[in-house]
This record gives C-alpha cells, sequence and structure tokens, in this order.
C-alpha cells in the first residue's frame, strides 16, 4: 500500500508586498487621488468612478488562486513604464494638467505590476488594470465637444420622435420650442452621464456573463446606440409630459425619469446579449448539421 501525498502548487500571494508597494504608490499620488475622488462626489457623470476600483479588486480577489500560482519574473520593461509614468505625474504637476496626472496613477501601477511580476502577471491582471481607466474623469475639452454633439443628437432624435407623435415643435439648435414650454438640452441631459456608466456596466456585465471575447466587443460598442436612443427617449417624455403638466419636466419628476430611462437601457443591453447568444448558437446548430 502507498500513500500519495499531495502537495499544491499554489502559494500565497505576498500580501506584506503588495500592501507596501500599495501604499507607496497611493502616497506618492495622495493630492491627485483626492481630487479626483472629490470630483467623484461632486461630479453626477462620474457617480460610477467609487465602483470602479472596487469591482476591479473584486475580479483581482477571485483571481488569487490564478495569481499565486504564476511564478514572478520581474521584467525589467517595466521600469520604463513606471518612469513614464513619474514623467507624466511631473509634467501634469507643472502644467496643471488634471488628465495627465490622474492617468500617470494607472501608467505607474501598470508598470510595478510588469516590474515585480513580469509579463505573465501583467496579462492575467490586464482587465482589472483596464477597468482602472472609466474611474478616470475625461479631459474638460473632450467632454465639452462630445456633450454637445451629443446635446445636438438627442434635440435632433426628440425633434423627430415628438413630430411623428402629432406634437408640434419648433428646434433651434438643441432647444426645442412646444406649445406649452421651451425645453432646452442643456449638458446634464446630453446623455454623456448614461454613456459613461453604461459601457463600465457593459464590460463588467460581459465580464461575468460571457465567455466569448467577440460578443463581449459587440456588447461594449453597442452600448453607444443604446444610450442615445435612450436619451432621446428621454427628452421625448419630458416634451410630451409638459403638454399635460409642464412642472412634470422639472424636479423629481425629470430625475426620476432619468433613472428609469437609464434601467431600460441596461435592460435593453441585457436582451440584446440574450439575443447574440441565441443566435451564435443558432449560427453554431445549423452548420453543426
Amino acid at each position: 500500500m502507498t500513500l500519495e501525498l499531495k502537495t499544491s502548487s499554489t502559494k500565497k500571494l505576498p500580501w506584506t508586498a503588495i500592501a507596501w508597494f500599495g501604499m507607496l504608490l497611493i502616497a506618492c499620488y495622495f493630492p491627485v487621488l483626492r481630487r479626483m475622488v472629490g470630483q467623484w462626489n461632486n461630479d453626477p457623470d462620474m457617480g460610477h468612478g467609487f465602483f470602479v476600483p472596487l469591482i476591479a479588486a473584486f475580479i483581482v480577489w477571485q483571481r488569487r488562486e490564478e495569481l499565486a500560482a504564476i511564478q514572478p519574473e520581474p521584467n525589467w520593461w517595466g521600469l520604463l513604464v513606471v518612469a513614464w509614468g513619474g514623467l507624466q505625474l511631473m509634467l501634469a504637476t507643472l502644467g496643471a494638467e488634471l488628465f495627465t496626472g490622474r492617468m500617470s496613477f494607472v501608467v505607474t501601477l501598470i508598470g510595478v505590476v510588469w516590474t515585480l511580476g513580469g509579463t505573465v502577471m501583467l496579462k492575467k491582471l490586464a482587465f482589472p488594470l483596464f477597468l482602472l481607466f472609466f474611474m478616470l474623469p475625461i479631459p474638460a475639452v473632450i467632454y465639452s465637444a462630445a456633450t454637445f454633439k451629443l446635446q445636438i443628437l438627442a434635440s435632433q432624435l426628440a425633434d423627430s420622435a415628438l413630430t411623428l407623435l402629432s406634437i408640434p415643435v419648433l428646434r433651434e439648435g438643441n432647444v426645442l420650442e412646444l406649445p406649452n414650454q421651451k425645453l432646452s438640452v442643456v449638458d446634464a441631459c446630453s446623455g454623456i452621464r448614461s454613456l459613461l456608466s453604461l459601457t463600465f456596466l457593459s464590460l463588467v456585465y460581459g465580464y461575468f456573463f460571457e465567455r466569448r471575447n467577440w460578443v463581449r466587443v459587440v456588447l461594449f460598442f453597442s452600448t453607444i446606440p443604446i444610450a442615445i436612443v435612450a436619451n432621446a427617449s428621454r427628452v421625448t417624455m419630458t416634451g410630451i409630459m409638459t403638454q399635460v403638466k409642464a412642472e412634470l419636466a422639472e424636479g423629481f419628476f425629470h430625475q426620476a425619469e432619468g433613472w428609469v430611462i437609464f434601467m431600460v437601457a441596461l435592460v435593453i443591453l441585457i436582451v440584446w446579449h440574450q439575443v447574440l447568444v441565441r443566435g451564435s448558437n443558432f449560427v453554431a446548430a445549423r452548420r453543426s448539421r
């Protein structure tokens, strides 16, 4: 009779070293991170920022056994990425450019992982590290340009929808003239908030509920038309409600309408995922015959 001794190849992660380098990184970037968290708290468009690092950390925690089984092979090319991140931080500090400084935090973190863990470790952590870019508020110039285009697009779509419903409307830019009230599609109603949140959620949803990369990519890019149509529907509904009671277009009802429309957009994304899955399964079944 022989006795087999089973040894596990899984080791414990070096939590002490991880905590040490994490604290050093946070200490170096504390002023940048403090201002970024402040913007999450004050900017409604970046409310999802609080969830990004939490979800990324949860994904890393889920993979802890896989990561512990990897033999760290430090790669000194990572030091170049760390140096680049440090250079970005210096330039951002001298030029008072917030986005560059915030991005340098993620760049430096990627460099640290690559330097200490090696290429294999970096590949395993590629997705949670990529998610961290969604916690960065987009630059003001890009934000203003995107917001303006979304405002005009939402106004055009709402104009067409209201006309189709036989509601008299005159559009001038992002302003809709209705019989009872004038509606202005301002920055908050541009749909940028829904677009940012929905794209982030599509990545997280795809990671947890889908294994095929092509489906994940399709879901990600599908959030753009879904968010645009959802926001145009919100503007259209606001226009309809002004014909019933003007007060419904403001205050609590307007805010609640935004939440309802966003949840509808999320449901549409989930339904679209099921359509993709069933469609691909149908095609695979036909080919196998």
